[in-house]
């Protein structure tokens, strides 16, 4: 590379609205309305009944949850039974997965295994009563009578369903119960009310520690495991689990210390000192090094600190402020200073309470505090539940949503844990859909593979590629290297997610402090996701690859190459085009598009499989001189983020789920002749609760593009003369250093 062709930014210029007019198949039905009704009637019948034994105490204001299963064929959102529902006086306060066999299929197809989706149902038992006496009577044009074949069966959830794990408890244990109220009904009713059901089983919880996100409420209880049937008998009770612990923050990888090796510690200040970044973690100890450049902040009500737990603090810190270090050599210069927040007190697994404490905390911090940047590298030891979001999840999600924050979160250190009973899968709340989880790869060198302590996907769907990506954590044969806790500058030999995580920060921290602000957190996020190298390892082990750890590999392009980022918004049910910059002339050999594209999404914890509340749909159209139909509006298209996917189920292809994936990456490979003007097309899906909405609020979107043309050797050049005036190159506000090769690429 002759020249240092810096990252091109305003792609969003170049993008303007478009019209596309869209259309579906008529529906094949595997039900008659009469066959429906017929199937129902008997069912609703025992729901009544069952609602009906129920104790009132149980039923709070005579308000009782039941489930309605949906036939697969209706999973989408289009499908749901929104009319039905309305005529009948229950409303939809939650849904899962559900794995059937459904009795039917349309066109007379032989009924498989599948997965569909569970709709918790909330209303009067009295409104149960009376659909079940009118059913029989309906009509197909009786109001919302024409959505009852969606239904394959109603039910009633019994108390032991609701317990999951729960002979992991002992005698007596905290649990954490999960119910179906938002923050405003829960605090006005169901909790007081919750409360009192509890002391007519002899419990007297205070139940102080609770969290609202969507339309769930997470309680910690603690009482004995035998009563814990009678609880789950509550009607409005969604999950009881034991309270699991916080991971333990401790090296993943045991190795033999590094003797007397030190580091050389810079003396300047951080890059950038405006930049707001934040670790929550085990704390400093005062006076270390590290002060310099971060700042130990004790969170209210944490306790005394912990020598364990200021070691992991040590690392985690050291690893945003210089990422691996070199030993017997300098340090880099940190690129931020940065806000840790010592938030663990005690020895993970000691204290029953620490994991609401911990969240509560934090949540408390971000609610007065604002960031650019934050880094979890702690959680519950708990891997993720396909069927069920975590409070963690669900409070950072929530926060995350607004996308003015990018924040990292450690994968998880149980990759080894048992396969066939998902103990290996990342850990919460790594499945947060608005952050990037990192999990670890074993070596910064070329030849790497993942950790294998580094919990593995996939995550649930949405956000099926979880982790993320994957950087340097640390093996025995290859150690990650930090600052020591007393002794520092000596450095000492660790491994985890815990490493890997805040040096991706650091990362996206380097490209703030050398680009300035006009990159957002997201398109930060989106350039990072876009940079990463490839290898030929399933995206569960390291999401879309391992993110380079030189900063010039992500904002500065060769010859050959073009990199634009496109930062813009697009409205509910409308379209943009984003064109994809190319020189005047013909492009020569084979040319490849690699794009990445990212958003920050409300969620609905309370329906799993429909987590996400926005979607966009991205069609590729490679020449605009070419149409499939002659009497086309636009040009055809190909397919190109699919391509790059994990196997597609036809049930994820008949739910749409890959249109609700809020981080989509992909490359492929073109004849430069082929490449005429190509698009990409981007449609804004929005849906609430599982259905469909009218949204008239912007989705704020982030778009990297790169093309890359071997054949050409000053492409970069010739994209910067044509766009001159629309786009612009990022020149840094502070050099970026030249990449000195190291003895290990050396050798």
């Amino acid at each position: 590379m002759k020249n240092r062709n810096f990252l091109l930014a305003r792609g969003e210029r170049l993008a303007h609205r478009i019209e596309i007019k869209s259309g579906g198949a008529e529906k094949q039905h595997p039900y008659t309305f009469a066959e429906a009704r017929s199937r129902i009637a008997p069912m609703l019948a025992t729901v009544a009944r069952k609602l009906d034994a129920l104790p009132a105490a149980a039923c709070p204001n005579d308000q009782a949850v039941a489930t309605v299963t949906l036939n697969p064929e209706y999973i989408a959102k289009s499908y749901f039974p929104g009319d039905l529902l309305r005529s009948v006086g229950l409303t939809s306060v939650g849904s899962r997965p559900k794995r059937i066999t459904p009795q039917k299929r349309s066109g007379g197809r032989e009924p498989t295994e599948t997965v569909t989706t569970e709709l918790f149902l909330m209303g009067s038992r009295r409104a149960f009563r009376r659909w079940s006496q009118q059913v029989e009577g309906w009509q197909s044009d009786t109001d919302g009578a024409k959505q009852l074949p969606t239904i394959e069966e109603v039910n009633v959830p019994n108390a032991t369903e609701k317990l999951i794990h729960i002979e992991e408890a002992g005698k007596s244990a905290v649990f954490e119960v999960v119910l179906h109220a938002n923050e405003d009904d829960g605090e006005d009713e169901y909790v007081p009310l919750f409360k009192e059901y509890l002391k007519s089983l002899g419990l007297k919880p205070p139940l102080e520690k609770r969290f609202y996100a969507g339309g769930l409420c997470f309680l910690e209880l603690e009482a004995p495991r035998s009563k814990m049937k009678d609880v789950a008998a509550f009607s409005l009770v969604r999950a009881i689990r034991p309270m699991p612990p916080l991971r333990m923050l401790r090296p993943t990888i045991r190795t033999a210390g590094v003797g007397s090796d030190s580091v050389i510690l810079p003396k300047e200040g951080p890059i950038d000192p405006k930049i707001r970044a934040a670790i929550f973690d085990g704390g400093l100890p005062a006076k270390h090094p590290l002060t310099k450049w971060a700042t130990a902040i004790d969170a209210p009500g944490v306790g005394a600190p912990e020598d364990t737990l200021l070691r992991h603090g040590v690392g985690v810190t050291s690893a945003f402020l210089f990422g691996h270090l070199q030993p017997n050599k300098p340090a880099p210069r940190p690129f931020a200073p940065v806000h840790h927040y010592r938030v663990v007190d005690t020895t993970p697994g000691q204290n029953p309470y620490e994991l609401y404490e911990v969240l509560d905390r934090i949540k408390n911090v971000l609610a007065s505090t604002k960031y650019d940047f934050i880094n979890l590298s702690l959680g519950p030891e708990l891997p993720i539940d396909d069927n069920e979001v975590h409070a963690w999840t669900a409070v950072f999600d929530d926060f995350l949503s607004k996308g003015d924050c990018l924040a990292v979160v450690a994968a998880g250190n149980g990759g080894e844990g048992d396969e066939m009973i998902g103990a290996n899968r990342v850990q919460v709340p790594a499945d947060c859909v608005n952050a990037l989880a990192v999990g670890a790869a074993d070596s910064p060198d070329q030849g790497w593979l993942r950790a294998g302590y580094s919990s593995v996907g996939p995550g649930r769907s949405p956000g099926l590629i979880k982790p993320d990506l994957v950087a340097f954590g640390g093996s025995t044969a290859r150690p990650f290297l930090v600052l020591r806790t007393k002794d520092a500058p000596k450095i000492e030999p660790t491994g985890g997610t815990s490493f890997a995580a805040p040096s991706v920060l650091r990362m996206g921290s380097g490209v703030r402090a050398h680009l300035g602000s006009l990159l957002s957190p997201l398109a930060i996020r989106a350039l990072l996701v876009h940079c990463v190298e490839t290898a030929d390892i399933p995206h569960a082990e390291i999401g879309w690859g391992r993110l380079p750890d030189h900063l010039d590999d992500i904002v500065i392009c060769n010859d050959d190459t073009v990199r634009v980022v496109y930062q813009g918004t697009v409205t509910a049910s409308k379209y943009i085009r984003a064109p994809i910059p190319m020189p005047d002339e013909e492009l020569k050999g084979m040319v490849k598009v690699k794009a990445t594209l990212c958003y920050t999404t409300e969620v609905d914890p309370h329906h799993p499989s429909n987590y996400t509340r926005a979607g966009l749909d991205v069609v590729f159209r490679p020449n605009k001189t070419v149409f499939k139909d002659d009497d086309a509006a636009h040009a055809a298209s190909k397919p190109f983020f699919g391509k790059n996917r994990p196997q597609v189920t036809e049930e994820e292809l008949r739910r749409d789920a890959w249109k609700w994936e809020n981080c989509l990456h992909g490359e492929s490979n073109f004849r430069g002749r082929s490449l005429d003007g190509p698009v990409f097309d981007i449609h804004y899906n929005a849906r609430a609760e599982g259905h469909g909405i009218r949204q008239s609020q912007e989705l704020k979107y982030a778009l990297v593009v790169s093309v890359t043309a071997r054949r050409v050797a000053n492409l970069y050049e010739r994209i910067v003369r044509r766009y001159r005036g629309q786009l612009e190159a990022l020149v840094p506000l502070v050099e970026i250093p030249v990449r000195v090769q190291n003895e290990d690429e050396a050798e």
